[in-house]
């Protein structure tokens, strides 16, 4: 949550604008090294907004997912509303069409960092008896996209919009984006404007403010939700920049994608507990998302551990 000096320091940075080189910057830092901790990560994230993980996903797992996505990329359908430009391709429901999306959504860093920033407890009472509850995120949203030559810039946007946050409130999301291929200010790589977490709900954003976030392919952003930030222009002849986005949300809210027909029953059934509950098919104690006063998981998938809620 901002503080009125925060607030203030943030405010006075950008007042004119700034060459690229002199805005604020995402710090990096590298997957494999030892400081590279969930820790150190949520502290850039609550400090800067975001935060660039080098090497987060390996050559391997980058071939792999773009091989997986490549059928939905192909079925996809210009978007009709016109926040995607008809030269950007997207596929949905990640986590039932690619393993890789499953092994990258799962990965230890990310889910850390997640469950750090939005895990939510409470302690309600029942009579004269005190309870205790834990509530873990789950996946929002899980996007890719393919932006083409030609491709216009988005509107710089704040994610957590959906939610109807009241002010003065953390974000209720986090998101991992993930580059499948190189990108670059040139091909349209991710704007954001560091800090501006830190902003009240009366400032617009403006484009000047912003900076691209250049990776090489299997790179990561890690950002929290209340982070203005836009897909950029492709500029390029002949690239495609290729990016997947895995979005996580507080467990008692709504998922922005509807995992259940993304990801029907008969799909999930064949992935673990774990990423059936990210896809939401848990119960977010102590009772949201319950299905005839059972949890879910036991009626679909017969699962039943030390995570499930019995009502």
């Amino acid at each position: 949550m901002a503080t009125g000096t925060a607030t203030q320091e943030a405010s006075d940075l950008t007042q004119k604008p700034l060459a690229t080189s002199d805005r604020p910057q995402l710090e990096h830092l590298a997957a494999d090294e030892p400081g590279t901790t969930h820790a150190k990560v949520v502290e850039l994230v609550r400090r800067d907004g975001g935060v660039v993980v080098t090497g987060l996903a390996n050559k391997e797992l980058v071939t792999r997912i773009r091989k997986e996505l490549k059928p939905a990329f192909e079925a996809d359908i210009p978007d009709e509303s016109g926040f995607f430009p008809t030269t950007t391709r997207r596929a949905t429901g990640l986590l039932g069409v690619s393993d890789g999306c499953v092994d990258l959504a799962t990965n230890k860093l990310w889910i850390d960092v997640a469950n750090e920033i939005l895990t939510s407890t409470c302690r309600p009472w029942y009579g004269e008896t005190r309870a205790h509850f834990v509530s873990k995120p789950i996946l929002a949203g899980t996007f890719g996209f393919q932006i083409a030559p030609g491709s216009r810039q988005q509107d710089l946007h704040r994610d957590d919009s959906d939610y109807h946050l009241p002010p003065g409130l953390d974000s209720c999301m986090v998101g991992l984006l993930v580059a499948l291929t190189k990108t670059t200010a040139e091909n349209g790589a991710t704007l954001v404007i560091p800090r501006s977490h830190l902003w009240d709900s009366e400032r617009a954003p403006k484009n000047e403010e912003a900076i691209p976030v250049e990776l090489e392919a299997g790179d990561a952003l890690i950002f929290g939700g209340n982070v203005f930030h836009a897909g950029g222009a492709n500029k390029t002849k002949d690239e495609i920049r290729e990016v997947v986005g895995l979005f996580m949300c507080k467990g008692f809210m709504r998922p922005e994608e509807n995992h259940w027909l993304a990801v029907p029953p008969p799909v999930a059934r064949r992935l673990s507990p774990q990423v059936q509950r990210l896809l939401g098919y848990g119960i977010s104690p102590p009772a949201v998302g319950f299905y005839r006063y059972k949890d879910p998981m036991q009626v679909l998938f017969g699962v039943d551990d030390d995570e499930t809620v019995r009502l």
